[in-house]
């Protein structure tokens, strides 16, 4: 059963990108602050219009290394703000991974705690996951903060484990199992899961 969109939080709409989005996708993605721990450079315009065509979907992942990302708007105001994804990583072993990026402009409101709440939320009901776990440069504290608030802990340090933009980084493991989140969290609210 698909999703029903767009998805809701407290203060957010979740939201299945589309080509439209490509100003806002290029305003945030060719912003040197927000891609500082990414892979990617500054987009430039050509750049940013493919990176979101491949974004631009609305089913759960199904295969291994696929990913679900989603445009997140504060609720009312039509403007996107950033983008969250779940991505299917073992399905054998039900790990899943989440991922969030926002526009500085709108930091400081917890918009991005609560848009990947519902990403680890979706990797649990929706995926069936076990354990959600995020991969981040080491040096991103405001990531890592995020990752701690949501109740995921911090796994593993890899030690200049890959080299990005032209120098060794370290990076940082956080996870969580489902067991722990619907502690934190309680029980599920009905999402429908994978065929």
């Amino acid at each position: 059963m698909p999703l029903a969109y767009p998805l809701r939080t407290e203060r957010l709409i979740l939201r299945p990108l589309s080509m439209s989005d490509l100003p806002r996708h290029y305003e945030i993605f060719s912003n040197p602050d927000v891609v500082r721990f990414l892979y990617e450079e500054p987009f430039k315009l050509q750049g940013a219009r493919e990176h979101l065509a491949r974004r631009c979907k609305m089913e759960l992942p199904k295969i291994e290394g696929e990913w679900l990302n989603l445009g997140v708007e504060v609720d009312g105001a039509g403007v996107l703000i950033g983008e969250v994804g779940v991505a299917l990583v073992s399905d054998v072993h039900r790990q899943c991974e989440v991922g969030y990026l926002m526009d500085p402009a709108y930091a400081g409101h917890g918009y991005a705690t609560e848009a990947t709440a519902m990403m680890v939320e979706l990797a649990f009901s929706a995926l069936g996951a076990h354990r959600v776990a995020a991969r981040l440069d080491a040096r991103n504290r405001a990531s890592s903060r995020l990752l701690e608030r949501l109740g995921l802990r911090r796994e593993g340090l890899f030690v200049e484990n890959e080299f990005v933009k032209g120098e060794w980084t370290d990076e940082a493991v956080y996870a969580v199992l489902d067991t722990e989140w619907r502690r934190m969290r309680g029980p599920a609210p009905i999402v429908p899961s994978r065929s």
